[in-house]
């Protein structure tokens, strides 16, 4: 089986070709080739698979590293479009629209000096603020509190296809992401699990986040939960929708204006082929 290791902003993801390869069993294939010491090492599998609808150029199928299937992810999404406008399967478009398991996206590609995608802009659709949509048992978009380990944590549940906790933190180096993290993923307010957002306010339209992926772990950048991050700082008045983020991979821009779609725009980058 041919593959692409690739990476958005330090969020490395193991990319098969359904074009021209057979997957049979892809849950089982995204827990073996993400274990970075017995397999490829990644964040996950993700599919790209032909659009199965008129009008898109190709079809995203995202995988966790344990194996359970996401709707939606920025960071992968935009290394999807760069899979498929390298390849010219975007006719050589540089808009064009994508499916997710999350419902259609649109991509905005920034050609490099080489003419290969260099970055990407996504339409990352609308947050979902209904507490069943995203789901939680907690107020959507409102400040919320939640208690793991004796310790109360204050953040705001907001879905981007996928749920997440935007919590605020004083410092995020030194929090306990790894022993906080799993605790929210798993916390009875979220019936599906939740990623987690630990960010920390830098300056006026400066933000630095860690995230805990549900079924990953900690990962070096999330997209939808920077989006997520985005819309959480706006609804808290905390920055006025135009934000910067720095995660442990680099840095996304983001834009929402209230009401629309947010906008997510970071690099895209091939690593390696190879064959498993």
């Amino acid at each position: 089986m041919r593959f692409v290791k690739m990476h958005g902003t330090g969020n490395d993801y193991v990319y098969v070709d359904l074009w021209e390869e057979v997957v049979s069993d892809p849950a089982k294939l995204a827990i073996e080739v993400s274990h970075r010491h017995f397999g490829i090492g990644s964040d996950g599998l993700i599919l790209v698979a032909k659009p199965d609808a008129d009008g898109f150029a190709g079809r995203m199928i995202m995988l966790n590293a344990d194996g359970s299937e996401s709707g939606m992810c920025g960071n992968g999404l935009r290394c999807v479009a760069k899979f498929l406008f390298d390849r010219g399967r975007t006719g050589g478009a540089t808009e064009f629209a994508l499916q997710t398991g999350a419902g259609p996206r649109r991509a905005f590609v920034q050609p490099g000096p080489d003419g290969k995608a260099e970055r990407v802009t996504l339409s990352m659709g609308p947050a979902i603020l209904d507490a069943a949509s995203i789901p939680t048992t907690l107020q959507g978009g409102e400040e919320c509190e939640i208690e793991v380990a004796g310790r109360k944590l204050r953040g705001t549940p907001v879905g981007m296809g996928n749920p997440h906790f935007v919590i605020f933190v004083d410092d995020v180096d030194t929090f306990p992401v790894h022993e906080i993290g799993p605790l929210v993923e798993e916390h009875p307010a979220f019936p599906k699990r939740v990623n987690a957002e630990f960010v920390q306010v830098l300056g006026p339209g400066r933000l630095r986040q860690r995230t805990w992926e549900r079924g990953s772990g900690e990962t070096w950048a999330c997209g939808t939960g920077a989006s997520a991050v985005c819309v959480a700082s706006r609804l808290r008045g905390i920055t006025d929708g135009q934000v910067e983020i720095d995660l442990l991979g680099g840095r996304l821009s983001l834009s929402w204006d209230g009401k629309g779609d947010v906008k997510l725009t970071g690099n895209a980058v091939e690593v390696f082929r190879g064959e498993y």
